[in-house]
C-alpha cells in the first residue's frame, strides 16, 4: 500500500471538510435514493452548498455493459455514492485534475497507514478507476471493491470473475475507498496543496 493517498476536493468544500470531516456524495445528497442512484451528467451543487463532482465518464448505457449481472447502473451510482474516495497513483490524480475544469482544488495528501490503522474494517482498495466506463472498461460488481485486510492477505482474488484469472499481486491498486464518513480527516492529513483556476501541474 501507498504511504500516501490524495483525495481531490472542491475549494468550495474544504471549509466544510476541515469542521466535519469527508463525507460521501450520499450523505452530501441527504440520502436522497433517487438522486443516489441516478446518473449525473453534470456536476451538482447542494442546498447545502457542497459541490458533488459530475459522472459524465459512466454514462447508463456505457456502464451497463460492464457491469456484472443482476447489476444495473443505478445499483452501482447507488454503491459508489456511498462511499469518499482517494487517489492511490499520483499520475490518476494528474489526470483528475484536468477533468476539474480549472475549478479551485485543494490535494489532501493522506497518510494511508494511519488511516488503515483507524478505519481498515471500512476501506477497501479497488484495481482500476471505478467511476469510468468508457473505453474499454474493465468489467466490474461488488468483487470489485475489495476490504483492504482481504486484500493485503490475498490480494486480487476474490476480485476476479468466476472461472477467471486474478489479476496479479503486483497489481497496484488505483483506489481507496471507505464505506463510512471521516469526520476527524485532518488528523490523517500531512498536507493541503492550494490548486488555483487556470494554474498548470506537472505530474
Amino acid at each position: 500500500m501507498p504511504e500516501i493517498a490524495w483525495h481531490l476536493a472542491d475549494a468550495v468544500n474544504f471549509d466544510c471538510i476541515v469542521r466535519e470531516g469527508l463525507k460521501c456524495a450520499a450523505d452530501l445528497l441527504d440520502r436522497d435514493v433517487a438522486a443516489c442512484e441516478t446518473h449525473r451528467p453534470t456536476a451538482v451543487m447542494t442546498r447545502h452548498g457542497s459541490y458533488i463532482r459530475d459522472q459524465a465518464p459512466m454514462p447508463p448505457t456505457a456502464l451497463a455493459r460492464c457491469l456484472d449481472r443482476p447489476l444495473m447502473p443505478a445499483d452501482w451510482y447507488r454503491l459508489l455514492n456511498g462511499f469518499v474516495f482517494f487517489w492511490l497513483d499520483p499520475e490518476r490524480v494528474r489526470r483528475h485534475l484536468v477533468a476539474t475544469s480549472g475549478r479551485p482544488q485543494r490535494l489532501m495528501s493522506i497518510d494511508t497507514a494511519g488511516l488503515v490503522a483507524h478505519y481498515g474494517d471500512a476501506l477497501g482498495v479497488t484495481p482500476f478507476n471505478t467511476g469510468n466506463a468508457r473505453r474499454r472498461p474493465a468489467r466490474r460488481g461488488r468483487r470489485s471493491i475489495v476490504p483492504v485486510q482481504r486484500w493485503q492477505t490475498e490480494a486480487w482474488r476474490s476480485e476476479c470473475e468466476p472461472g477467471g484469472r486474478p489479476r496479479a499481486p503486483s497489481h497496484r491498486p488505483v483506489e481507496l475507498v471507505a464505506s463510512v464518513s471521516i469526520p476527524d480527516i485532518m488528523n490523517f492529513c500531512t498536507a493541503v496543496e492550494t490548486i488555483n483556476r487556470g494554474a498548470s501541474r506537472g505530474g
